[in-house]
């Protein structure tokens, strides 16, 4: 069969669409990196009081950009930590509680990255003795504005729920 002038031209702008495309959709980001990256914005140190404890809040990217680290410091207690990272299309928060178990937490489908609020439920937990123990069940992070947090922890001991709720201020 003979190619005509025409059919040749044509092959190549369609080849050239269809490489366009996929360059173009390789460039973009997922939403749920978009979400960890305003997420990431709070690395940094905040500070808050439950009753008349105070709580340091120290944020900090780590694993080459890949986490983002939370250590949750109460003063004269066990200081806890909490990882955050990207899996697919949702977040995840790993709890790792100075009551010795470790919640793990993922949000719905990231479908828009400029969040006001993530909400964390519940995946699963290790590290617990009995079904009754203490622990994490949800997590919601609220950023007020640039200088202002929010986090409703849930949890659940003895079959019973509740939930405690800080806030913080950014100190740098």
């Amino acid at each position: 069969m003979k190619l005509t002038y025409r059919s040749i031209v044509l092959g190549v702008a369609m080849t050239l669409t269809l490489i366009s495309a996929t360059v173009a959709r390789a460039g973009e980001k997922p939403k749920s990196a978009l979400a960890f990256e305003r997420l990431a914005m709070l690395a940094g140190e905040w500070k808050g009081l439950q009753g008349d404890t105070e709580i340091k809040l120290i944020y900090t990217l780590t694993a080459n950009g890949s986490a983002l680290m939370e250590e949750f410091r109460p003063a004269g207690a066990a200081a806890m930590i909490t990882m955050f990272t990207v899996d697919g299309d949702h977040l995840i928060a790993t709890h790792y509680c100075s009551a010795g178990n470790q919640p793990q937490m993922v949000t719905k489908a990231i479908t828009e990255p400029s969040w006001k609020s993530l909400t964390f439920s519940l995946l699963r937990v290790t590290g617990m003795t009995t079904p009754g123990d203490w622990h994490n069940t949800g997590l919601v992070v609220t950023l007020e504005d640039k200088q202002h947090l929010t986090q409703e922890w849930s949890y659940e001991y003895e079959g019973k729920s509740g939930i405690a709720v800080f806030r913080f201020t950014r100190v740098q």
